[in-house]
């Protein structure tokens, strides 16, 4: 690799920044937490975001090396947000990476739980994976609630499927609305 190559910027980064903070802002949806029963907690952003994240990244895969490429560097944006939030809360240096690597692990986890279900190929419906998996750190969840949010993700993947994949590319997605009724 040339010297020139080394210093050539990843021309996925603004896209995937422009994503993220797209995912983030779709995640901090207080009806999210109201309607949905989400906890307003690190761990309950934290799946928020994950959950977003799985959305888009289902929308890419599949769909050639530049989606590729843009979904790998919306995990490095995402998991690099991760680490300075974690930084700021007060963990440690030396604990970070044990950190992170205990979310990387749950998001791949909810990935598979979450693919399997939308696809219809898992042993758990998705409000199953949903309350296991989202709503681990809660010990009652309304069913309602875990309802609402399953009819969510399902309308999002369904809307963010509908959309046209350059627009994903330049860093635009539309989630739709969450319906809190």
């Amino acid at each position: 690799m040339g010297l020139a190559n080394f210093f050539r910027r990843n021309p996925m980064e603004r896209p995937a920044a422009d994503l993220y903070a797209e995912i983030v802002r779709q995640s901090r949806n207080p009806a999210f937490y109201t309607a949905a029963a989400v906890p307003d907690t690190v761990d309950g952003r934290f799946e928020m975001i994950s959950l977003h994240a799985f959305l888009i990244m289902r929308q890419l895969r599949g769909k050639g090396k530049r989606a590729q490429k843009l979904s790998q560097t919306l995990f490095d944006e995402m998991f690099a947000d991760m680490d300075q939030s974690l930084r700021e809360i007060g963990i440690g240096d030396l604990s970070i990476g044990k950190h992170i690597k205990k979310m990387a692990k749950a998001f791949y986890g909810r990935v598979a739980a979450y693919d399997s279900a939308l696809d219809g190929e898992g042993e758990e419906t998705l409000e199953e994976s949903l309350r296991r998996n989202h709503y681990g750190t809660v010990d009652e969840v309304p069913a309602e609630a875990v309802a609402k949010l399953a009819r969510y993700v399902r309308a999002a993947d369904q809307h963010l499927s509908g959309q046209d994949l350059e627009a994903l590319m330049k860093g635009s997605a539309d989630f739709g609305p969450f319906q809190a009724d």
